[in-house]
């Protein structure tokens, strides 16, 4: 299947991965259509804005979500619309499943009413994984999923839900756990974006010397968005369907590393305080992903340096304010 003249459907188009994923499915030529809700903050697409269709849509309507697929009858959708912060699905965790239930199922079911042949990507999370034990890292597919947090729940029913429609129906839907993904764009509450702001702030001299920190002793495997992005459109284009495929660095860093090789990349001296806020009621110690069967399905790559995100996200922010 040529690329050209594709049509894609990206949910949740104006979010961080989504508007990388954008940009990324433009370099195929694709047509490249976007669900919108009219509270979306449009900055991460602003400047794409005029080569995008963008749709009004809330994925929790059933009748939204039909009238869009209706509508654009697209060749690949990528399912990213989700409530996608851990620590808010403890505060909120029945809307948490819900938009993230419920939508999904909203969207499976208009694809098969409307009888498109659709290849459907789900943007699952490693977050499924929750308590892994340290016999069992690096991560495989086959690992136990443990969720630690409503949001990985979510998630969990997310990724089995796309696999028993695919049984059930033969739809084409390929599933990805992909590790934490960083990069410019990132929304504030994530870890490798606060740090960042709080840095470019203290630089602008809008904030006191001082860096708010949760756990800092936690590990994490970081992928470049624009890397994630290539591998999303990978794995319609050449993952199994009903299969399962981690995203993943293979690499894991301490956040505490992170931390310190931000502050490298810049001059300001600062005070490290513990903030009670940022504590999670659980936390994952480790996450490490092996991404060998992706990588030897589609030939995946992560290609940018850990290094260059941290610099891309930091002057990502030095811009910002």
């Amino acid at each position: 299947m040529g690329t050209k003249g594709l049509k894609v459907l990206i949910t949740g188009i104006s979010g961080f991965a989504g508007s990388h994923l954008a940009e990324y499915c433009l370099t195929k030529d694709a047509e490249v259509f976007g669900t919108i809700r009219w509270r979306s903050r449009m900055e991460n697409i602003d400047h794409i804005k005029d080569k995008l269709h963008l749709l009004d849509c809330d994925i929790r309507d059933a009748s939204s979500a039909s009238s869009v697929l209706a509508e654009t009858r697209p060749d690949y959708i990528f399912h990213l619309a989700a409530q996608s912060f851990v620590p808010t699905s403890w505060k909120a965790p029945a809307e948490t499943l819900t938009t993230n239930i419920i939508g999904e199922v909203d969207i499976f079911e208009a694809v098969r009413e409307l009888k498109l042949d659709t290849r459907i990507q789900l943007a699952c999370s490693s977050e499924e994984y929750g308590m892994v034990y340290e016999s069992e890292i690096p991560v495989k597919e086959t690992n136990p999923l443990r969720p630690l947090s409503p949001y990985g729940v979510s998630k969990v029913a997310q990724d089995l839900l796309g696999y028993q429609y695919h049984q059930s129906y033969g739809m084409h839907i390929v599933r990805t756990r992909a590790f934490n993904h960083e990069g410019p764009r990132r929304g504030e509450v994530f870890v490798v974006s606060n740090f960042a702001k709080q840095i470019a702030m203290i630089e602008k001299g809008l904030s006191e010397p001082v860096i708010k920190v949760g756990n800092l002793e936690s590990s994490r495997d970081f992928t470049d968005v624009r890397d994630i992005a290539k591998a999303y459109w990978l794995a319609l284009e050449k993952g199994e369907p009903g299969d399962v495929y981690n995203i993943a660095s293979g690499r894991a860093v301490k956040i505490r590393d992170m931390l310190n090789m931000l502050l490298e990349m810049s001059s300001v001296k600062v005070e490290i305080k513990k903030d009670a806020s940022r504590m999670r009621p659980s936390d994952v110690p480790i996450l490490l992903g092996d991404s060998t069967k992706f990588r030897e399905k589609t030939g995946w790559q992560p290609e940018i340096p850990f290094e260059k995100t941290l610099e891309d996200t930091l002057n990502y922010w030095r811009e910002k304010i």
